[in-house]
Formats: C-alpha cells, sequence, structure tokens
C-alpha cells in the first residue's frame, strides 16, 4: 500500500474517531463544567499527573487560556497542584477526590455507551478490536 492512500484512510479513521468519541462523551459531562474544562480533566484523568504546558499541548489552547481553566477548575476543587519538590517553579496537576468522582461518573455512562455500541460484536471481534487498538496505540499515537 501506499503512503499516500494510508494517510486517506488515516484522515478517514480520525474523523470517525471523532464522530464516536462525540456519540460516546455527548451530555456525559457534568453541566458544572464546559466542555473545555472537561477536556482538560478527561485529559489529565488519563496522564495524571501533568503539566500545564502538557495540558496546554494536547488542548492546542494558549498558555493564558489553560491557565485561566485550569484556575476555574481549581476554584471548582476539581483539581489540585503539587509543587515540584525539585523545582519550585515547576508545577503538576491531578484531580482532587471530587475530580475523581466526576470523572468516574461520566467514564461509566461512556463505559456503558461503548458496551451497548459493541454489544452484538463476537469473541473474535472484540480481540480483534483490542489487537487494532494496541498496535494504533504503539505504531502511531506514541
Amino acid at each position: 500500500m501506499n503512503k499516500n492512500t494510508l494517510f486517506h484512510k488515516l484522515v478517514s479513521f480520525t474523523t470517525s474517531v471523532h464522530r464516536v468519541t462525540h456519540e460516546l462523551t455527548k451530555n456525559a459531562k457534568s453541566d458544572l463544567i464546559s466542555q473545555i474544562q472537561f477536556n482538560i480533566l478527561e485529559y489529565i484523568a488519563v496522564n495524571q499527573p501533568v503539566t500545564p504546558s502538557e495540558i496546554n499541548d494536547c488542548q492546542n489552547m494558549s498558555m493564558p487560556n489553560t491557565s485561566r481553566e485550569l484556575r476555574k477548575l481549581s476554584e471548582k476543587k476539581l483539581i489540585e497542584k503539587i509543587n515540584d519538590s525539585e523545582d519550585r517553579r515547576k508545577q503538576y496537576i491531578r484531580l482532587s477526590n471530587d475530580g475523581e468522582a466526576m470523572m468516574n461518573e461520566a467514564f461509566a455512562t461512556i463505559e456503558s455507551r461503548f458496551i451497548k455500541r459493541v454489544q452484538n460484536a463476537s469473541k473474535e471481534d472484540l480481540e480483534d478490536i483490542e489487537r487494532a487498538i494496541d498496535i494504533l496505540q504503539t505504531k502511531l499515537f506514541n
């Protein structure tokens, strides 16, 4: 397969990923936070602890916007900031207990939608899906 064809398949695949992600996460977030704040909390939940710069890069936000959203999340007691013991200028962000509870609730909703989506898949299909995700994660997304 030539790389151009592979690229077009990747574009189609990532578009489908965005669509399915939207379907799975629609109305899964709390009304207490914005979509941007949910995206930040989701990133933190999966990767914690993270630095503000990592959030900034992943969410494609400016540093002032990232700082503002982190301040709002901190005021809502959904995240905690931890200072690096060796470099006082460096901070790490992790979910607070309330943030963990909020994201666990959201992930439970998303998981139930995922389970419905794959309810008719055979054991072999599920194994193929898992293998495909593992391959994509190691070969393309890292």
